[in-house]
This record gives structure tokens, sequence and C-alpha cells, in this order.
């Protein structure tokens, strides 16, 4: 591993106004110099398609707004693979060891309830204050059971599924896409409106080979019909896998393919092809993610357009939003600078801080109610957060809540359920067993 340290841009001055309460106090105090570990994985460090990271690192910035407001504390940062497997498996390998980070930044959900044998319980480490002001604590605790061991923070507004189109291919197909469509049947006529009408383009671009496409939608139209808790009261047993709101989604998804509005190669073209095709104008229609956001300004400026993805007709939370936090910062329980690591997380938890992060990156709104919206500039953040501020219901996705085996075949089954290859009442049902054999063990 290579440790990875890069100076504060000026966008740190912005930090120290809103940091003032971690800085040494009037009576000279200074904390002992110690060193403190982090592990990331890029998702702090935010690193650049070549592999560095980036230049404005937002985790970098705030290690060095940290290390100047404790005078003898040095920060390292340790910048992982950034792919999921290995990096977990290196992580709980050194913990298992007793020498992993003191700070482990990784994704919420099974990412960080799959290693709670590792981590320290944080209730207690937050103040009343900040415990109010912050969301996503849910995504982050043992069970995801309100009373389990807090074993992170949850950090920033996350990352919430969208539908974007193209607005020259939406004139062209004499569709008014000012009011986004009420419901996912509503958007499928939409789509059947286009078809003939746009050129070579399609209704829905959708490179679908590695299932996530599918993940995307079947957290709004699953969470439409049950609401924000959905796939954890799945995790719990509280609901099965086999439920048919499982079944009507998948029903209702895998329309697209059957009824021609998707490219006929959508099972063989990978996830990496999304944005360039949407950009290049092969489809109306994309599903994708706030992710997108900085690369698709970059690319078509305000030529593009976005809103969530609609739920099923009938939903009982018909502007249920599917997405939430993305990043966990987590304490090791052998960490031996836990004082400091606890301290760290309170800083990182400040709302000026966390503006900064948004400031920076412009893919996800804050998840402070304490926010400084003004820091939102992206044409596209824009809107979507107003959509989650508007939200009935906001549903934390099957591939952030299941054990991983139970993900790695949901993202198989969403590509064939979508080409007809495999029926939506076979799909749930192999995901029932999956869970069975997971929770067997």
């Amino acid at each position: 591993m290579k440790l990875l340290r890069i100076g504060a841009l000026a966008v740190a001055s912005a930090l120290t106004l809103g940091l003032a309460a971690c800085a040494p106090g009037a009576d000279g105090d200074k904390t002992e110099s110690k060193t403190l570990t982090v592990w990331d994985p890029g998702l702090l460090t935010k690193k650049t398609d070549d592999g560095a990271v980036a230049d404005n690192s937002f985790l970098n910035i705030a290690v060095d707004q940290f290390e100047k407001d404790n005078p003898g504390v040095t920060v390292d940062v340790v910048t992982l693979s950034g792919d999921i497997s290995k990096d977990a498996a290196q992580f709980q390998a050194a913990s298992i060891a007793g020498n992993g980070p003191d700070v482990r930044i990784g994704y919420t959900g099974g990412n960080t309830v799959d290693y709670a044998d590792f981590l320290e319980d944080l209730d207690g480490v937050f103040s009343e204050e900040t415990m109010t002001d912050l969301s996503g604590w849910n995504t982050v605790r043992a069970g995801y059971a309100e009373d389990g061991a807090l074993l992170g923070l949850p950090y920033g507004g996350g990352s919430y599924f969208y539908v974007f189109y193209n607005k020259e291919l939406a004139e062209k197909a004499g569709l008014d896409l000012s009011t986004p469509p009420a419901t996912w049947e509503d958007m499928i006529a939409l789509g059947e409106q286009a078809k003939g009408k746009i050129g070579d383009a399609v209704p829905f671009w959708t490179p679908n080979q590695e299932g996530y496409v599918g993940a995307w939608v079947m957290a709004a139209l699953v969470g439409g019909q049950l609401g924000s808790n959905a796939f954890t009261d799945m995790y719990s047993g509280k609901t099965p896998l086999t439920d048919p709101a499982m079944v009507k989604a998948y029903e209702a998804y895998s329309k697209l393919y059957s009824l021609g509005l998707t490219n006929p190669d959508a099972g063989s073209i990978g996830n990496s092809e999304q944005l360039t095709g949407f950009v290049q104008g092969k489809g109306l229609f994309m599903v994708s993610g706030a992710w997108e956001n900085g690369a698709l300004e970059e690319a078509m400026g305000e030529k593009a357009g976005v809103f969530p993805i609609p739920t099923l007709a009938g939903s009982q939370f018909p502007t249920a939003l599917a997405g939430g936090p993305n990043v966990s910062v987590s304490i090791t329980n052998y960490s031996e600078n836990k004082e400091l690591a606890k301290k760290f997380l309170q800083y990182l938890a400040q709302p000026a801080t966390i503006d900064t992060y948004v400031k920076l990156f412009q893919t996800e709104p804050s998840n402070s109610a304490s926010a400084d919206t003004s820091v939102i500039t992206n044409y596209y953040l824009k809107s979507e957060a107003e959509y989650v501020s508007k939200a009935d219901a906001v549903v934390y996705p099957f591939d952030n809540v299941m054990p991983q085996s139970v993900i790695d075949l949901f993202y198989r089954l969403n590509a064939t359920v979508y080409t007809g290859q495999t029926t939506p009442d076979d799909a749930v049902s192999q995901l029932q067993e999956a869970y069975k054999a997971e929770k067997s063990d």
C-alpha cells in the first residue's frame, strides 16, 4: 500500500470558520503527538480515471485542516484499490491480525454491518444535536435495528437513482417532460410514443450486462410499494424476498425489453458504456444515478433533464426515492487511538465540513438538515436536491442491504429477467433460497 498525501487547496479556507470548534483552546492545550491511520477505497479521496488521487480530494483537504487545528497530530491516508471485494478482504485480514487502520471508510449497509466484529460502537460519540441534524444513521446500525450498535458515521446525502432524458430527442418525439411522468406506466407510455420518432435512438438506452440498472429500478419500484424499510425488513426476515411487490416490480421492469423500447443488445453491453452512449444520443431516456452529474454537465450542459424513477401506479409511496448514503466512516475496535479517531469523526460530522464535500464534488446533497444549499452549483444536482427534499419515502436499496452473495445473485438475475431468460417468480425464489443459505451459515 502506498501512503498518499495531497496538500490543501484554497477551498480548505472554507472549512476554517465552521471548524473553529476543533481548534486548540485559548489555554494553549495541544493534542499529544500521534498518528491516525485512515483507509479509504477512493470514496472520500475520489480517485481520477487513471487511478490517481484527485487534486481536489476532499479527504486530504479535510485532513490538512484537522492537522492544523490539532498540532502534533498526523493523519496518514491510505488509498486502497477501490475494488469492493478486494478491499473488504484486505480489511478483514488486517483486522483479524489486529493491524488494520484506526479509521475505516467504506460503504454504508452491508459493507459496514458485515464487519461489526471489528468496529467500535459509536453510540455516545456524537452530540444529540448532531444525531438529530444528520440523516442516514439507520444504514450503519447493526442489523439495521433502531437499537443496534452504531457502526459508522453516514457521510453525505448519498446517491439517488434517476431517469435522465435528452431534451432534443424529447422535442423530436413531441414529448413535454417539464412535468415528469407520475408513474412507471406513464413513462413506458412516453417511450412507446417516442418509438420510431427519434431516428436511430431507442426510447431507453440500457447497458445492462451487469444488472446494475435493474438494481436501481427495483429499488424504486419495490420501495414505492413497501416504503423506506422495504429491503431492511427483508434482511431482518420480516418480509420475504418472494413478496408480491418483488414479482410485480420485476414484471414491470422487464416490459422495457419485451415491448422493444430498449436497445436489443442491452444484456451484452456493460455499464461502462452507459453515459457515453447517452451523450452520443443513443437513447431518449437513461436510468442511472447522481454520480453522472459532473460528467453529464460537462458533456451536455443543460441539454438533458432529470427526474426520479417513477413508481408503479397505485403505489403506497408515489414519490419514493431510491438510494441513500453511500459512505460510512468507522473506528476499529482495536485502534490504539480511539479518542483521537472520535475527535476526527466529530470534525467530519460538522455541517460546514459536509458542505465542503458537497461543494467539491456536486454529486450528492448534504445529509445535514443545517446544510448550506448555496454550495450546490451543478445543474442536475439542483433538481435532484429538490426531489430528495420532497420524497415521501427514501428507500435504501437491496444491494446496499443484503449479504454480498445474495447481491451478486441479484445482479445476475436483474440482467436475465430483463431479457426474459428468467421469470420474475423464479428470480425471487432463487433470491429467497440464497438468503436462507447465507443466514444458515
